[in-house]
């Protein structure tokens, strides 16, 4: 990692382990990382099970603590802060897309939208939440309850939700792995959009090489370590880089 990607990083980390269990039954899930995701770009994360992909995100986004090395947001340190930092950081300066949607199922689509918002006192411009809602096709939909919604609406609820307080950067734990194809074409090309049309910085994991062609760049993981990078990834040059990182991640990604 040089100094150029430190000072276009939006989020990085420095020679990150996180360590589970102890003596025999201690496992490495990421094993000196150092790896920095650029501002305004869309950067997939993959590699085989157990490869550190997930570990590796929630380190990043404050939603796991590493066991040793240096996590920055911009140029601040996040590594070894207290939780009422982590959760104002992750409230102010981080959103996230689940897989499982995450919505409250008592809120409407537009309070659902709203709510990390609302929590920290603050509301977005009428401008932008105008944009926001136009943009992911949610018109007429802020008033309908989540079980009103396909998987689709509700994905695209959950990326307003992730989208509305402008972060530094989004956090995307495969965001099409509960979604038909089309409804999951939909919600990557709108991440994608989101990248070049605001300069939204979005790094995602996921096991699915169509998944990582939206992406500007492929991060391979292998045993806890960086594995390599693919740059303007397709899903051919995906799969076969995948097929080189051994037979366990090809399974996985069929």
């Amino acid at each position: 990692m040089d100094d150029n990607d430190v000072g276009t990083a939006a989020v990085r980390a420095e020679e990150l382990v996180k360590v589970y269990g102890r003596g025999d039954a201690e496992v490495r899930a990421l094993d000196g990382v150092s790896v920095a995701f650029e501002k305004g770009a869309f950067t997939a994360i993959m590699g085989p099970s157990g490869s550190g992909k997930s570990t590796l995100m929630h380190c990043l986004a404050g939603l796991d603590t590493a066991t040793s090395g240096r996590i920055f947001l911009g140029d601040d340190e996040i590594s070894g802060a207290g939780d009422r930092r982590l959760t104002e950081l992750r409230r102010d300066r981080i959103g996230f897309v689940f897989q499982a949607f995450n919505l409250l199922p008592v809120l409407t689509a537009e309070e659902n939208m709203l709510l990390p918002m609302r929590l920290a006192g603050r509301r977005p411009s009428d401008e932008w939440r105008d944009h926001v809602v136009t943009r992911l096709g949610l018109d007429g939909r802020l008033r309908h309850l989540p079980h009103e919604l396909s998987g689709g609406q509700q994905q695209r609820v959950a990326v307003a939700r992730a989208l509305l307080p402008q972060p530094d950067v989004v956090f995307a734990d495969e965001p099409a792995g509960n979604l038909d194809s089309r409804s999951g074409a939909e919600v990557l090309g709108l991440l994608r959009a989101s990248v070049r049309e605001t300069g939204q910085t979005v790094v995602m994991v996921t096991h699915d090489p169509v998944a990582a062609s939206y992406a500007d760049r492929v991060v391979l993981l292998a045993d806890g370590r960086p594995a390599g990078e693919i740059a303007a990834p397709t899903p051919d040059t995906v799969l076969d880089t995948m097929r080189r990182l051994g037979t366990a991640a090809l399974q996985e990604v069929r």
